[in-house]
């Protein structure tokens, strides 16, 4: 090693020791706890606090309750990885070409996950002196470069590609409902063997989730026996348990409600009453994170800790409705869509205390927020870059700001576009249509405005592709 390098190396590691050391105790007590709790899939109009009375989650409601639900909060992408690229960088992932979401063998290819170049905001929190975890779905890469060890995470425990059974074959003490083309035995319909039931609803097969997608914790991989949506609980509440006394950041990434639609017996002989087999399900499904959701509340408030957490709730896209059931009422489309069913997800905050509690919030946010507001709430060093579309949402939870966080929302993957300004919404769906929609009006998104408008419609299209000219091309599909 020459000489040059080696002092180099030692100044580099003398400066972040003396940087770490000036924040002190004091400073160091002062840092909030910071937690998010990400859903999969889950539909808009889902939560009790969303208006549904079918499925109790008193739980989650109860984040609300205790502080910030936001009726317009959107993800930068309708699926899953680029989504979560977007929450965790604080930028849409068309910036840095995390455009399209990696399923089944592509996962284990080099090139597929979260750009290596892109700071996450664990990296950031590591750098001020937090305890990373993050328990349950990866989805950012399933190779070992982009491992969440290398991306600011000091412990995981969950699996890296899009999907995983909650309980290993033969998915003992659960229902289970599983896609295929070709039933069994050449059968068409809804057959039923015990409690495996088999659909050709949907026209494809079910992935193999579990292939080279194993459970690990680090980056051994580990036999888990119990449900994973209470693996995932038994996890996080001892994660907080071993590191209550320090400043911490918990990523809790739940599976739930993506597919397969699996529910433990105990949750589904609650929802005996609905008839919906496919239904009861989801229901048992979300109840049973609901519960999750409730046993981490209370470890925090066990602990003391409720009032020094910052926590955040929201999904990574909206709900896949023929998959799983899942509502988006009253928005239209579903997951893999660029109508509100598809981007505008159930989005919580609660920090006692610092934000108001039974609050609505009713303007435009993104999830790409939270990267700031985090920042912000925990005096982190924020990596070098504009981040044009993260704000810092306690101003405006607090009266400081009247006015909307974003002044545009953007989004792209392939040939499926959209863009708002104030309540205005252009949509692309289709390669070679636009529509245009006033979602103040109309957020069901009924009424095409496009040939009424056509100067609004090209006042956004021309909007749209000005931003669009700053994103950078895919760097998969």
């Amino acid at each position: 090693m020459k000489p040059s390098f080696l002092i180099k190396i030692l100044a580099t590691l003398f400066f972040f020791k003396a940087w770490s050391l000036s924040f002190g105790k004091d400073r160091i007590s002062e840092m909030p706890n910071l937690i998010i709790l990400l859903a999969d899939d889950l539909g808009y109009g889902e939560l009790g606090c969303q208006g549904n009375d079918e499925i109790p989650t008193p739980h989650i409601d109860g984040i609300a309750k205790k502080g910030v639900r936001f009726t317009q909060g959107y993800v930068t992408a309708p699926n899953c990885s680029p989504s979560r690229a977007g929450l965790i960088t604080g930028k849409y992932g068309t910036r840095f070409g995390h455009e399209f979401n990696p399923i089944g063998a592509k996962n284990e290819q080099p090139g597929y996950g979260l750009p290596l170049s892109e700071k996450t905001l664990a990296d950031s929190l590591s750098m001020a002196g937090y305890v990373n975890g993050l328990i349950g779905k990866w989805h950012l890469g399933g190779t070992a470069p982009y491992h969440p060890f290398r991306r600011g995470f000091d412990e995981f425990f969950g699996f890296t590609h899009e999907g995983h059974y909650f309980v290993p074959e033969p998915w003992a003490g659960t229902t289970t409902w599983l896609r295929r083309k070709v039933l069994p035995g050449g059968g068409k319909g809804v057959r039923r063997f015990g409690k495996v039931i088999y659909s050709t609803h949907m026209g494809y097969n079910e992935p193999d989730y579990d292939a080279n997608n194993p459970i690990v914790r680090g980056s051994q991989p580990v036999m888990e026996e119990e449900y994973f949506t209470d693996a995932i609980t038994r996890e996080s509440v001892d994660f907080i348990d071993r590191h209550a006394d320090k400043p911490f950041f918990l990523f809790v990434s739940y599976n739930a409600v993506h597919s397969p639609l699996q529910a433990a017996d105990k949750y589904m002989d609650k929802f005996k009453h609905i008839e919906d087999i496919q239904r009861r399900i989801f229901a048992a499904m979300l109840a049973n994170m609901d519960d999750s959701v409730g046993d981490i509340m209370k470890k925090l408030g066990k602990e003391d800790l409720e009032k020094d957490t910052l926590v955040f709730f929201l999904s990574d896209n909206g709900g896949p409705t023929r998959e799983l059931t899942s509502s988006n009422q009253p928005l239209r489309g579903e997951k893999g869509q660029m109508y509100e069913g598809g981007i505008r997800v159930p989005f919580l905050f609660q920090w006692p205390g610092k934000v108001p509690a039974g609050k609505t919030f009713d303007r435009p946010v993104l999830s790409t927020d939270i990267f700031a507001t985090i920042h912000a709430a925990a005096g982190a060093p924020k990596p070098k870059g504009e981040y044009i579309e993260s704000y810092d949402l306690l101003p405006y939870l607090t009266g400081k700001y009247e006015e909307d966080p974003h002044e545009w929302l953007y989004w792209k993957q392939g040939h499926k576009a959209a863009f708002r300004v104030g309540d205005m919404k252009i949509v692309r769906q289709t390669p070679k249509k636009w529509e245009l929609y006033n979602l103040a009006e109309d957020s069901s998104e009924t009424k095409d405005l496009s040939k009424a408008l056509p100067d609004q419609l090209g006042s956004l299209l021309e909007g749209w592709e000005k931003i669009n000219g700053n994103m950078v091309e895919p760097l998969f599909k």
